[in-house]
């Protein structure tokens, strides 16, 4: 049995202020998108099994500009040989864009902060990130230091980032963490990081970044939030901090503590895409900047070719992106429910026949085509649970075919039968060749070979048809082309048939368009057989419909 007595609830709630009133629970949305600092080269990169070569490192840094990102944390230049060349690489190579700046972080020990400044030299933009931990657990259990003890470390370190920051070439800004936070008194929080503010002495020029990072998740996300708003409120020359949040996903909930500290007054989220980060992770840039997004809020992050970005984080990170990750999963559009199918079938009917603008299509909260997914390959996924308004929608949305809606139904059945007879999903094109060899122009074993046509009282028709390997000429007459037709085959063969259903469509525009007629037969046993067929010249689409659905029955 699990012992849940061995645990606690693990959050300091701010202090108790008469009167106060949270103002974040009174927002509903996000209004704009925050400032966006992807950790990925540092936090996600140091979660790595095997980190990234630099090579690597250069290339994943080419695409997190490409997607949109300006600032980027690029490593922390003491920790390794790799990280510290990589940034003299970005620098003397000079491929940091004019709009992106660049963060290195390091803990506030005097040889780190020095081997820091020495990597950054002549950086056209840095952010130095100085940080220490200042939680209950850490400072008992890891520093054993007094709360005095734990603050003159991050004064001894914004002293010294100040005074290397006027000694060394280049272009630095500056950003705090009190790691660990969340395990932190929120007033000490304030504390520790007003007096790192008051060393640094920002301005709204050059503002200082206050980062309050949910380094190991303890509470619901509305205790977090509680605590980024209460200290927004608590920190001196409050014009002059950018204050930014970090959340990691230990309870699973990254994303929504992420969120609710954008509604508590966070102007920044640090993140990493797909969530990647040490542990549970870090929280998911690729979802936070997508649900803005679906909310109608420009999120200044480019996702447009989601199957590109997924394609390069898996091959430098050996990482997989999960098949249910919001957004960028393989499988997040995927509806094999005949019911789901059949409903965005329709939505996307109307989506496109109305000409509306704004997207509400059921179980589809984004146009998958805005993130480059296609819909035969991620939205509509046959199997034995799919239905007649996915398999149907494929068809018309790949090859042309509008099928009628009974024919649908009886399509469903055999693609479902199909799928579940051989244990697997069913390609757009293994849909098709269903379709084709049960209903489309079938020839065994009856076949019209030739007919004519002659305009009498009625109209007659001179039939070459051929049945099991013997050609025989048959005539007949009705009041249309394709009723002689079938009067000929039902008076020359003894098949006891009625022309139910009847319906024709092109299938391509222009001159040299083909046409598709679907035909249904009632037969005198009670069975009703669907057949298609397709032809440059009308008339012999609907007798080659005509003639399907008759070798559906002599099957």
């Amino acid at each position: 049995m699990m012992d849940y007595t061995k645990y606690k609830i693990g959050y300091y709630n701010p202090p108790v202020e008469p009167g106060h009133i949270y103002k974040w629970p009174q927002k509903d949305h996000i209004e704009a998108a925050p400032i966006w600092c992807s950790v990925d080269l540092r936090d996600g990169n140091q979660a790595l099994v095997i980190p990234m070569s630099l090579e690597e490192k250069l290339e994943f840094f080419q695409m997190l500009v490409k997607i949109g990102f300006k600032e980027i944390e690029v490593g922390f230049p003491a920790a390794s040989e790799t990280e510290f060349e990589f940034m003299r690489t970005l620098i003397e190579r000079n491929m940091i864009p004019e709009d992106v700046t660049v963060q290195v972080l390091t803990q506030c020990r005097d040889h780190i902060i020095r081997k820091t400044f020495e990597a950054i030299k002549g950086a056209p933009r840095a952010i130095v990130h100085f940080y220490n931990s200042t939680s209950v657990a850490q400072r008992e259990q890891v520093f054993k230091k007094s709360k005095e003890e734990i603050k003159q470390i991050a004064i001894d370190g914004a002293k010294l980032v100040k005074q290397l920051s006027e000694e060394y070439e280049g272009n630095f800004l500056f950003e705090y963490s009190p790691e660990s936070f969340t395990g932190t008194e929120p007033e000490y929080a304030v504390e520790v990081c007003n007096a790192v503010i008051e060393i640094i002495d920002p301005t709204p020029e050059r503002p200082i970044i206050i980062n309050l990072p949910d380094t190991v998740q303890m509470s619901i996300p509305h205790i977090y939030a509680n605590q980024v708003e209460w200290c927004s409120d608590h920190f001196i020359k409050r014009d002059s901090v950018i204050l930014s949040t970090h959340p990691h996903n230990d309870r699973g909930t990254g994303v929504a503590a992420a969120e609710l500290a954008v509604l508590a007054g966070a102007q920044r989220v640090e993140c990493c895409l797909f969530g990647n980060g040490e542990r549970t992770g870090n929280v998911d840039s690729v979802t936070l900047a997508m649900n803005m997004y679906s909310h109608g809020v420009d999120p200044k992050l480019d996702f447009s070719n989601m199957p590109e970005i997924c394609e390069v984080y898996e091959r430098t990170t050996r990482m997989q992106v999960p098949n249910r990750s919001p957004y960028a999963g393989s499988l997040v559009f995927a509806a094999f429910s005949g019911s789901h199918q059949d409903a965005i079938a329709k939505g996307m009917t109307h989506y496109r026949t109305t000409g509306q603008h704004e997207w509400n299509c059921p179980y589809i909260p984004v146009d998958p085509t805005d993130i480059s997914r296609t819909y035969d390959a991620d939205v509509i996924r046959i199997n034995s649970q799919s239905g007649k308004g996915g398999i149907s929608f494929l068809l018309e949305e790949n090859y042309g075919y509008a099928l009628p809606s009974k024919m649908r139904e009886a399509l469903g059945y055999v693609v479902k039968s199909v799928s579940d007879h051989e244990h697997k999903e069913l390609s757009v094109s293994e849909v098709f060749e269903v379709f084709s060899q049960t209903y489309l122009n079938r020839v065994s074993p009856l076949n019209i070979t030739e007919v004519h046509f002659v305009q009498g009282t009625g109209i007659s028709a001179s039939i070459a048809l051929e049945q099991y390997g013997n050609l025989v000429t048959i005539n007949g007459i009705g009041n249309g082309r394709l009723d002689a037709v079938a009067n000929a085959i039902r008076s020359n063969t003894g098949y006891k048939f009625r022309l139910k259903h009847y319906s024709e469509h092109s299938l391509s525009e222009g001159t040299t368009s083909v046409a598709c007629s679907y035909i249904s037969l009632d037969w005198e046993d009670g069975v009703t057989t669907w057949g298609a067929g397709t032809d440059d010249d009308i008339i012999m689409a609907g007798v080659k419909a005509l003639v399907s659905a008759i070798n559906n029955k002599l099957d």
